[in-house]
Order: structure tokens, then C-alpha cells, then sequence
């Protein structure tokens, strides 16, 4: 399986996945087939391949290395604890070998498996040779590395404490120890490491923050690197903060270092310069487990790739650009030790857990001899099971997982949690969606068949130029973006003129600040060529999928947008109606006793069924209040009584003109004369008036004013004299007349009442507002 990581393909040839090789579920890439004729089961990676058969460990593994002839592949691991070689010719397990200890490192003495030197956790040293175990000894204190020196054929083991102990295999003892010295306490050496150019050793260690560096001739310190810790130590950090060093590789030049830090960091050094000339940081903040450079073979890649990996992630990147990554790996486990097979691009991992890992990166070099046929096979290594994986199987979100009713599955082994939803298999899928709706079929093969006919309809049809072509869903939301671009381009185009306008201006004043003007002008046209949502192809299915849709009935659509909830509410773009409105709409409804509308051909008399009679009205008319009212009993009241007080009134409003004077010098009462043209007439006196006259001239006069005249006549006898009249008209005997024009008894007189009155009203009066919407109240007598 091939992942793709800045256009670097890494391939997984042995073990499990990667988590940044697949975005495929582990539970859906691992299948558990039985062997044949035996109960036990294996697991099974889809879209890798098993390079190497049988490559893995009982428990964990814990250090791998191959041979310098590139013919085997020798690895220790546990439970039990055991070596392991492969015979990479034949990619298939040579031998295992088990041991009483857990190892800790080893040393291949020849160039093949036959020879090799080991560390055990128990103090323990152990000789094998072809034919097994061959000679056991042990050092005083727990051992940490293990390193061989070839030229003086001395064993380097490094343990707690600042002694390095060495082993001479040719005279078969110890030797006088190395004795470490530095300013603070050595807790530990952690790594050793031997250059092959000039066999230089170097020492990791633990506790200082430094490395030393010591000629095996001389048996002496050289010198001692200490590393920057103000660069490495978090801020805040005290001066007692330990500081180790935990891996060290030495590049065939002779002069460059790779050093690894508890802190997670790798830097590189060049032995004639005490400050690093590259500094890589993995970002857990982990020790480092390994670094190694990367030579020979390189393709894309080129010399001088360096291999730094912690417990989680391996990184390949190149020495001259540390803050860029050439590959990163993430295992799906935890990472103990790696190995670049040489002049390759093959990576070989010892890790917690069974399998081992193996990847191969064709950008980092060619395929090792005996691995060659992975240059023929890593188109087919394409992660192409994608497709056919997700063939059986269906993902699905909760809320379509309730529709189809199957949410009682959820904690069992049928639904596969995965991101928001589930993977459910396909079958049962397919049968769940025909129980649930068994007209699927039919309502797609529609939907299938309207899309067809909609797209045949546009080569027919010619589309609007406009803005809004296409849009089939989501249209109100289309007229808005419409709206606001329209809005925000004459803004645009008012800006443009503003800043034509000052520019006239600051050419008149000066260059600077037509400079300005210009610069506004140009801003503002870059706003004004910004694509838009409907312009925006990544937003094309958003007016076009019906999946798409906005729900404007849902209340999260009522809580992102309250004022087009509250406006379809309300009806669309009809105005709210006030309180005053809905309870005039309420009286206007037929009434519960029966009575409709009023007709048209009920009539206004001046009997006791009139509504508007001269004794008073139930109601009070005003067109100018309420325009568009239409009643025509009270119109026709309402303009008789204006009529009655425009001829009451003619005589009083009148101008200004000079009284007539008498022959013995009196002023005679003039009908068309003022009140203060009047008032010095004694004939014209009322008996309803009654008036004192000062010395000054003043005048105090009182009267009762007219309803029908309009609070405008001063003629007061006449208006009462009217009333008189009007009241003589109206009285008969037997009739008592009270309350607004209702009268109670019979005078015996023969009335001619019309059929309408003598039924009384049919229909509701209109245009009178109620009082109690529509409740009529019981009088109880």
C-alpha cells in the first residue's frame, strides 16, 4: 500500500499499515483467513505484500540490522527472547535462536550471520558462532551499547556509570577500561559509535548534554561537544535540567555527525566547528531512537540524506533543508530501532508488536539485488484497493441509520464506527432501504429520468444571460448574492467617481497626492473582480443538487437567520397586522346569531328604525379617519348633517362690514353683521342671551350652542326655535321616546312600516368597530 507525501511514494512491503500509508480503517484492511486444516488464524493486509515471509516476533522486536555481504537479515526480539535470521535470497526465515536474556544490542563480527557478539539485559555477554552459543561472560554494571572495533579487535560495551568497557576477542579479556571525565555527574553512556574513516570513537552522554570524542590509539579524550541548550531546552527551563545524548552516526567523510537528543531533536555537526550546522526537530519533544545517513544509490534524493526516527515517526530530509521533510512515516506502532539497507531505498523497522515493517521508497533509491522484482511491481502496489474494499460495504450517518431503522445495531458487531458515522455492510444496507421505502426504485429511476429530460430541455431552450442561469435550487439565496454584488458595484462605481473627483483635485494641488487617488481607484477595482459564490465552481452543486437545499423550516435556520424566519412567519412580504387591525378583522366576521352583511338597499328614514337619527347615533362616522370605508346609511347621515350645518352657518361666517346706522343715530341689527358689529344694537337682542356692559366697553354674553350648527351660529333663537319645531314633529301620543332615537308604546296611528323594518336588520352593520369582538352581552332587564 502507497502513500503520497509531497510527491513521495511510500510503499508498505511488509507489516502492518502505516496510519499516514492509507486513510483505509484498520478493521477494514486486516482480514483474518484460517489455515488450512488448523484452527489457528493469521492476519491479512489488504493492498500489501509479504516481501519477506514470516517476518515478524512472537511479542516485539527489538533491534534489526543485516549483514555487510547483504545476504541476511538478523534481528532480536521477545517473548521468548530469541535471534531471528532471514535468508533474504530465499525472503524467507533462515533459523530463530533463543537465548536466556532479553537482548539489548548486537554486533555482526563477519560478513555474514555466522559471527556475532550480544548485549543482554542481565549483564550478560554472549559469543555465538555458525554452530550456536559459543562463549558467556559479564561486565559489572547493566550495559546500555555495544560497539567493535575492528583494527584492535576490542568490544566496547557502555553501561551505567562513566566507564566504557572493552572486551579484546583476541586475547580473550578485559581490558583497562575507558574512564570518562566531565565537569558534571555521567549518569550514563548511552550509544557508542566507531567512524569508519579514521575509526575516531564517540560517546553519547546521559546527564551532561555533551558528546566526547576519544582516539583508541592514544586511549585519550580528543575533545568534547557539548550541545546548545538554550536551542533545546524549552523556555523557562532550569540550569539542572538533564540534557542526554542518545544516538550517534558518524558519515563515511569522516567529518560530519548526526547526534540525537533526549529532547527530540537531531544535529548535525562538522568536527572542525563547535556550533551545528543543521538542527531538526521530530515534534513529540521524544527521545531519539535512531539516526543513520542515508549514502549511495540515491535517485530524486541525492547524497547527504539523513534518517532521524523516535518512537513515532520516521524522517528522511536532507541535510542543507532541515525545516522540509523528503518522506515522513508514522508506523502503526512503536518504534525501537530502524535500518536503511544500504544503497537502497529499503527500510527495515523493529517495533512493538508482532510484524516487523518494511517500506520502500523508490525516490530514495533502487530496490536491493535480491528485492529487484519491487521495481516491476509498484504500479500494482498502487493504493487501488480503495475502490474495491468499499465495494461491500456502506457508510451511513445516524440520522439514516434511524430512518432505516437499524439504530438498535449500534455497539455491535455490525455497524463499524468510523469518523461521524458507520460502515454497514452492503447487502444489508440494500435490504434495510427496501423495507423502509420499497418505492426507492421508482423514485430514482424519476429523479434519473427528470435530470435526462432537464438536460435535454437546455439545448433547446437558451438560458438567461443573467447572473442567476442554472440555478435550479437554493433561488432565493441566488437573488440575495445577486443583490448584494449589485449593491457592492455601485458602491464600487460611487468610489470610482469620489476618487476621479479628488484626483481632478490633487492634480490641481499636487503630484503626491494624485499618487493616492490613483492607488484608492485600483483597490477598489480588485474588490470589484472577486469571484462570487455563483461563480465559484467548488459551490456549482450548491444551486444545483437538490441535496443541497436550505430547509428554511428548520430552527437552525430560524437561529442563523431571525429575520427571514420572522418575515415568512408573517406571511411573506405582507405587513404585520397591529392590534387595532386584527380585532376590526374580528368584527368584521359573521357574527355566531346568524346576522350577514348589511344590504344595499336598506335604507336611512327618519322613523324609529333609523339608525342615525336626530336623537342620537350608535355610532359615529368619519370618512377622513378611515379612507376606504364604505357604509351607506352613515354616509348618507354624514352628509345631510353637513349640509344641515353649511345652511346654518351661512349667515354667521361672513366678512367684516360696517353696521347700518338708524335716523336718530342708533345701529340697526343687520343679519349679515358680525357679533362685534351687533353688539351696541339693543333691538337685535335675544331673550336666550344675556349681556352686561362695563364702562370700557366689554360685554359678558352666554348661550347654549346648536349640536346641528356646528359651535358656528350666534343665532341662538332661531336654533332653538328649530329644535322646538323638530321635537313638536317628532312627538305622538301614547309614544315614549328615550336612549338614542327608541321609543316605546303605540299612538294607534296607521304607520306605514316597510317590510325591512318590520323585520328588523338581516346583516351586520359595517364599518363599526366592536367592542367585544363579536360577543354579544346578555341585558338582563
Amino acid at each position: 500500500m502507497a502513500v503520497e507525501t509531497d510527491n513521495v511514494k511510500v510503499y508498505t512491503v511488509n507489516g502492518a499499515t502505516a496510519s499516514s500509508s492509507s486513510s483505509l480503517p484498520d478493521w477494514l484492511t486486516r482480514k483474518r483467513a484460517a489455515k488450512k486444516g488448523k484452527r489457528a488464524v493469521r492476519e491479512h493486509i489488504e493492498g500489501t505484500i509479504e516481501l519477506i515471509q514470516g517476518f515478524e516476533f512472537p511479542e516485539a522486536s527489538n533491534r534489526i540490522k543485516t549483514t555487510r555481504d547483504g545476504q541476511f537479515a538478523i534481528a532480536t526480539g521477545t517473548y521468548k527472547p530469541q535471534m531471528r535470521v532471514w535468508d533474504l535470497a530465499q525472503l524467507t526465515l533462515k533459523f530463530e535462536r533463543h537465548s536466556d536474556a532479553e537482548n539489548v544490542d548486537f554486533v555482526m563480527l563477519s560478513d555474514d550471520w555466522t559471527k556475532s557478539i550480544h548485549l543482554q539485559n542481565d549483564r550478560t555477554i554472549e559469543v555465538h558462532t555458525q554452530g550456536g552459543f559459543h562463549y558467556r561472560t559479564r561486565i559489572p554494571r547493566f550495559g546500555r551499547s555495544l560497539a567493535y572495533h575492528f583494527p584492535s579487535c576490542d568490544a566496547l560495551f557502555s553501561a551505567v556509570g562513566n566507564e566504557i568497557y572493552r572486551l579484546n576477542l583476541d586475547q580473550g579479556r578485559f581490558m583497562t577500561p575507558l574512564v570518562l571525565q566531565d565537569d558534571q555527574e555521567i549518569l550514563g553512556v548511552n550509544t557508542i559509535d566507531v567512524n569508519p574513516a579514521h575509526q575516531l570513537l564517540a560517546f553519547g552522554l546521559e546527564g551532561t548534554g555533551s558528546a566526547q570524542f576519544w582516539d583508541p590509539r592514544s586511549r585519550s579524550s580528543v575533545g568534547v561537544l557539548r550541545l546548545p541548550r538554550s536551542r533545546l531546552l524549552p523556555p523557562g527551563a532550569g540550569g539542572d535540567t538533564a540534557l542526554s545524548v542518545t544516538a550517534i552516526s558518524s558519515r563515511a567523510d569522516g567529518l560530519s555527525y548526526a547526534l540525537g537528543t533526549s529532547t527530540g531533536h537531531t544535529l548535525l555537526y562538522d568536527i572542525r566547528a563547535a556550533q551545528p550546522f543543521a538542527l531538526k526537530d521530530q515534534g513529540y519533544g521524544l527521545p531519539v531512537k535512531s539516526v543513520a545517513w542515508i549514502e549511495g544509490g540515491s535517485r530524486m534524493a541525492g547524497d547527504g540524506m539523513v534518517l532521524s526516527a523516535d518512537r513515532k515517526v520516521i524522517k528522511i530530509w536532507d541535510r542543507n533543508s532541515p525545516s522540509t521533510n523528503f518522506a515522513a512515516i508514522t508506523p502503526a506502532a512503536d518504534l525501537n530501532h530502524v535500518h536503511h539497507v544500504p544503497a537502497s531505498g529499503l527500510l527495515m523497522t523493529a517495533n512493538e508488536g508482532i510484524q516487523m515493517a518494511t517500506y520502500y521508497i523508490p525516490q530514495l533509491g533502487p530496490a536491493p539485488r535480491w528485492a529487484s522484482f519491487l521495481e516491476n511491481i509498484t504500479e500494482e502496489m498502487e493504493d487501488q484497493t480503495t475502490r474495491s474494499v468499499y465495494e461491500d460495504f456502506k457508510f451511513v450517518e445516524r440520522s439514516e441509520l434511524k430512518t432505516l431503522g437499524l439504530d438498535h445495531l449500534v455497539g455491535t458487531p455490525t455497524l463499524k464506527p468510523y469518523m461521524h458515522g458507520y460502515f454497514l455492510s452492503l447487502k444489508l444496507y440494500d435490504a434495510a432501504r427496501i423495507i423502509a421505502n420499497p418505492f426507492a426504485y421508482s423514485e430514482y429511476r424519476e429523479k434519473v429520468v427528470r435530470e435526462r429530460m432537464e438536460k435535454m430541455a437546455e439545448t433547446r431552450i437558451r438560458a438567461k444571460k443573467d447572473g442567476a442561469a442554472g440555478v435550479k435550487v437554493n433561488k432565493a439565496l441566488a437573488e440575495k448574492i445577486l443583490r448584494d454584488e449589485e449593491r457592492k458595484k455601485k458602491r464600487v462605481e460611487r468610489r470610482k467617481k469620489r476618487a476621479a473627483a479628488r484626483e481632478g483635485e490633487a492634480v490641481a494641488d499636487g503630484e503626491g497626492e494624485a499618487g493616492d487617488a490613483e492607488m484608492e481607484v485600483d483597490d477598489t477595482a480588485e474588490g470589484a473582480v472577486r469571484p462570487s459564490l455563483l461563480t465559484d465552481p467548488r459551490f456549482a452543486k450548491v444551486f444545483e443538487d437538490p441535496a443541497f437545499a436550505v430547509d428554511e423550516t428548520t430552527r437552525e435556520y430560524a437561529l442563523l437567520n431571525p429575520s427571514a424566519a420572522a418575515h415568512r412567519r408573517t406571511g411573506g412580504d405582507a405587513r404585520r397586522k397591529t392590534a387595532v387591525e386584527e380585532e376590526e378583522e374580528e368584527s368584521d366576521k359573521v357574527s355566531s346569531d346568524g346576522l350577514g352583511e348589511a344590504s344595499d338597499g336598506d335604507s336611512d328614514g327618519e322613523g324609529s328604525g333609523s339608525d342615525s337619527s336626530d336623537a342620537g347615533a350608535l355610532n359615529k362616522f368619519d370618512p377622513r379617519a378611515r379612507p376606504g370605508q364604505k357604509n351607506a346609511r352613515v354616509q348618507e347621515a354624514y352628509s345631510r348633517t353637513r349640509e344641515q350645518n353649511r345652511l346654518a352657518n351661512q349667515g354667521n361666517f361672513v366678512p367684516m362690514r360696517p353696521a347700518s346706522t338708524g335716523a336718530n343715530g342708533t345701529r340697526l341689527a343687520d343679519r349679515n353683521a358680525t357679533f362685534g358689529q351687533r353688539r351696541g344694537t339693543t333691538a337685535g337682542g335675544s331673550k336666550s342671551h344675556s349681556s352686561a356692559t362695563n364702562g370700557a366697553g366689554a360685554m359678558e354674553v352666554s348661550w347654549v350652542p346648536s349640536a346641528s350648527s356646528g359651535g358656528g351660529g350666534m343665532d341662538v333663537d332661531a336654533e332653538v326655535e328649530r329644535s322646538e319645531k323638530k321635537g313638536k314633529s317628532k312627538a305622538r301620543k301614547g309614544v315614549e321616546v328615550f336612549g338614542a332615537g327608541m321609543e316605546k308604546g303605540y299612538s294607534g296611528e296607521d304607520l306605514q312600516v316597510s317590510e325591512q323594518d318590520r323585520k328588523g336588520r338581516t346583516q351586520r352593520r359595517k364599518g363599526v368597530r366592536s367592542g367585544s369582538k363579536n360577543v354579544f352581552r346578555r341585558m338582563d332587564a
